[in-house]
């Protein structure tokens, strides 16, 4: 992750909170008073995106100094000390709700990633994460995904073809492959570029046998239940990858995995996620 890349990002995020200035603060804390903080884990989970919670303390005042106590992808107990900030009282204050929004918000991504993750372990199936993404963030979120030991799928529309249930309304599956498979003007001429597979929906087995006749690279197995995702995959076999996706949750992944696709892609992971609950508590510098 290049994180200078996601200054602006953060600059975005301390103006929509401080935006002319931190008038609390500034009304009631001493301009030159120097302090020292702890960020504090309040409940158990896997840390992600300190790098970020320190680019915010740093825009805010680059003499403020952050030490990080853990790394990203450690897991924390409660009340366990996660970073350290020291310097002026105002500016820390100014950046603690924005870098916690950060900090918190990724760390429940890799969290819930990470139990995912260890639920399908005793077998091959990999865990993906989708677009369903906070906007804006989709690249920070999908980072917290790999810290959580989950892996990426597509990063947007331009990165890999998944030709879905409207695409197949629209003009029907066998065509929509044929389509993808010779793009035409708009992307440079006839467009099948090495290493972009094309991707099928299906959301029935009658699409899983038109897909598999058509020749596409990845079937998804979409909304099925436990006994239709098993002859899915039987149906199937070595003739193409396996993707199954929706309704997926702690509950059932361990099941759908053993069904045995190649993937599981699962929106909750960006989409529904529970923020890691931490605080940050200041204390005067003795100094």
């Amino acid at each position: 992750m290049d994180w200078k890349k996601k200054e602006n990002l953060i600059k975005i995020a301390l103006k929509e909170d401080v935006g002319v200035g931190d008038i609390t603060t500034d009304a009631a804390i001493p301009e030159n008073l120097r302090v020292k903080a702890f960020i504090l884990a309040k409940e158990e989970g896997i840390i992600c995106g300190l790098e970020a919670a320190k680019m915010v303390f740093k825009t805010m005042e680059p003499k403020i100094i952050f030490k990080k106590l853990v790394k990203d992808g450690k897991k924390v107990g409660l009340g366990e000390k996660i970073a350290e900030i020291s310097g002026n009282a105002r500016k820390i204050l100014s950046a603690e709700r924005t870098a916690l929004n950060f900090l918190q918000r990724l760390s429940g991504i890799a969290t819930l990633t990470d139990k995912f993750v260890k639920m399908v372990k005793p077998y091959k199936v990999k865990i993906l994460d989708t677009r369903k993404t906070t906007p804006g963030l989709r690249i920070l979120e999908k980072y917290a995904v790999r810290v959580g030991g989950g892996k990426n799928h597509r990063f947007g529309l331009w990165d890999g073809i998944l030709i879905k249930g409207n695409h197949i309304d629209l003009v029907g599956l066998k065509e929509a492959v044929k389509r993808t498979r010779l793009r035409p003007s708009g992307f440079g001429g006839q467009a099948k570029k090495p290493g972009k597979r094309v991707e099928v929906e299906a959301r029935n087995l009658k699409e899983v046998k038109e897909a598999l006749e058509a020749g596409a690279d990845i079937i998804m197995l979409e909304n099925m239940d436990l006994k239709t995702i098993k002859k899915g995959v039987k149906l199937i076999g070595k003739k193409a990858l396996i993707e199954v996706s929706g309704g997926v949750n702690l509950e059932n992944v361990r099941e759908i995995a053993k069904t045995g696709p190649d993937w599981i892609s699962i929106g909750r992971l960006t989409h529904s996620v529970k923020s890691l609950d931490m605080s940050l508590r200041i204390q005067p510098n003795k100094n």
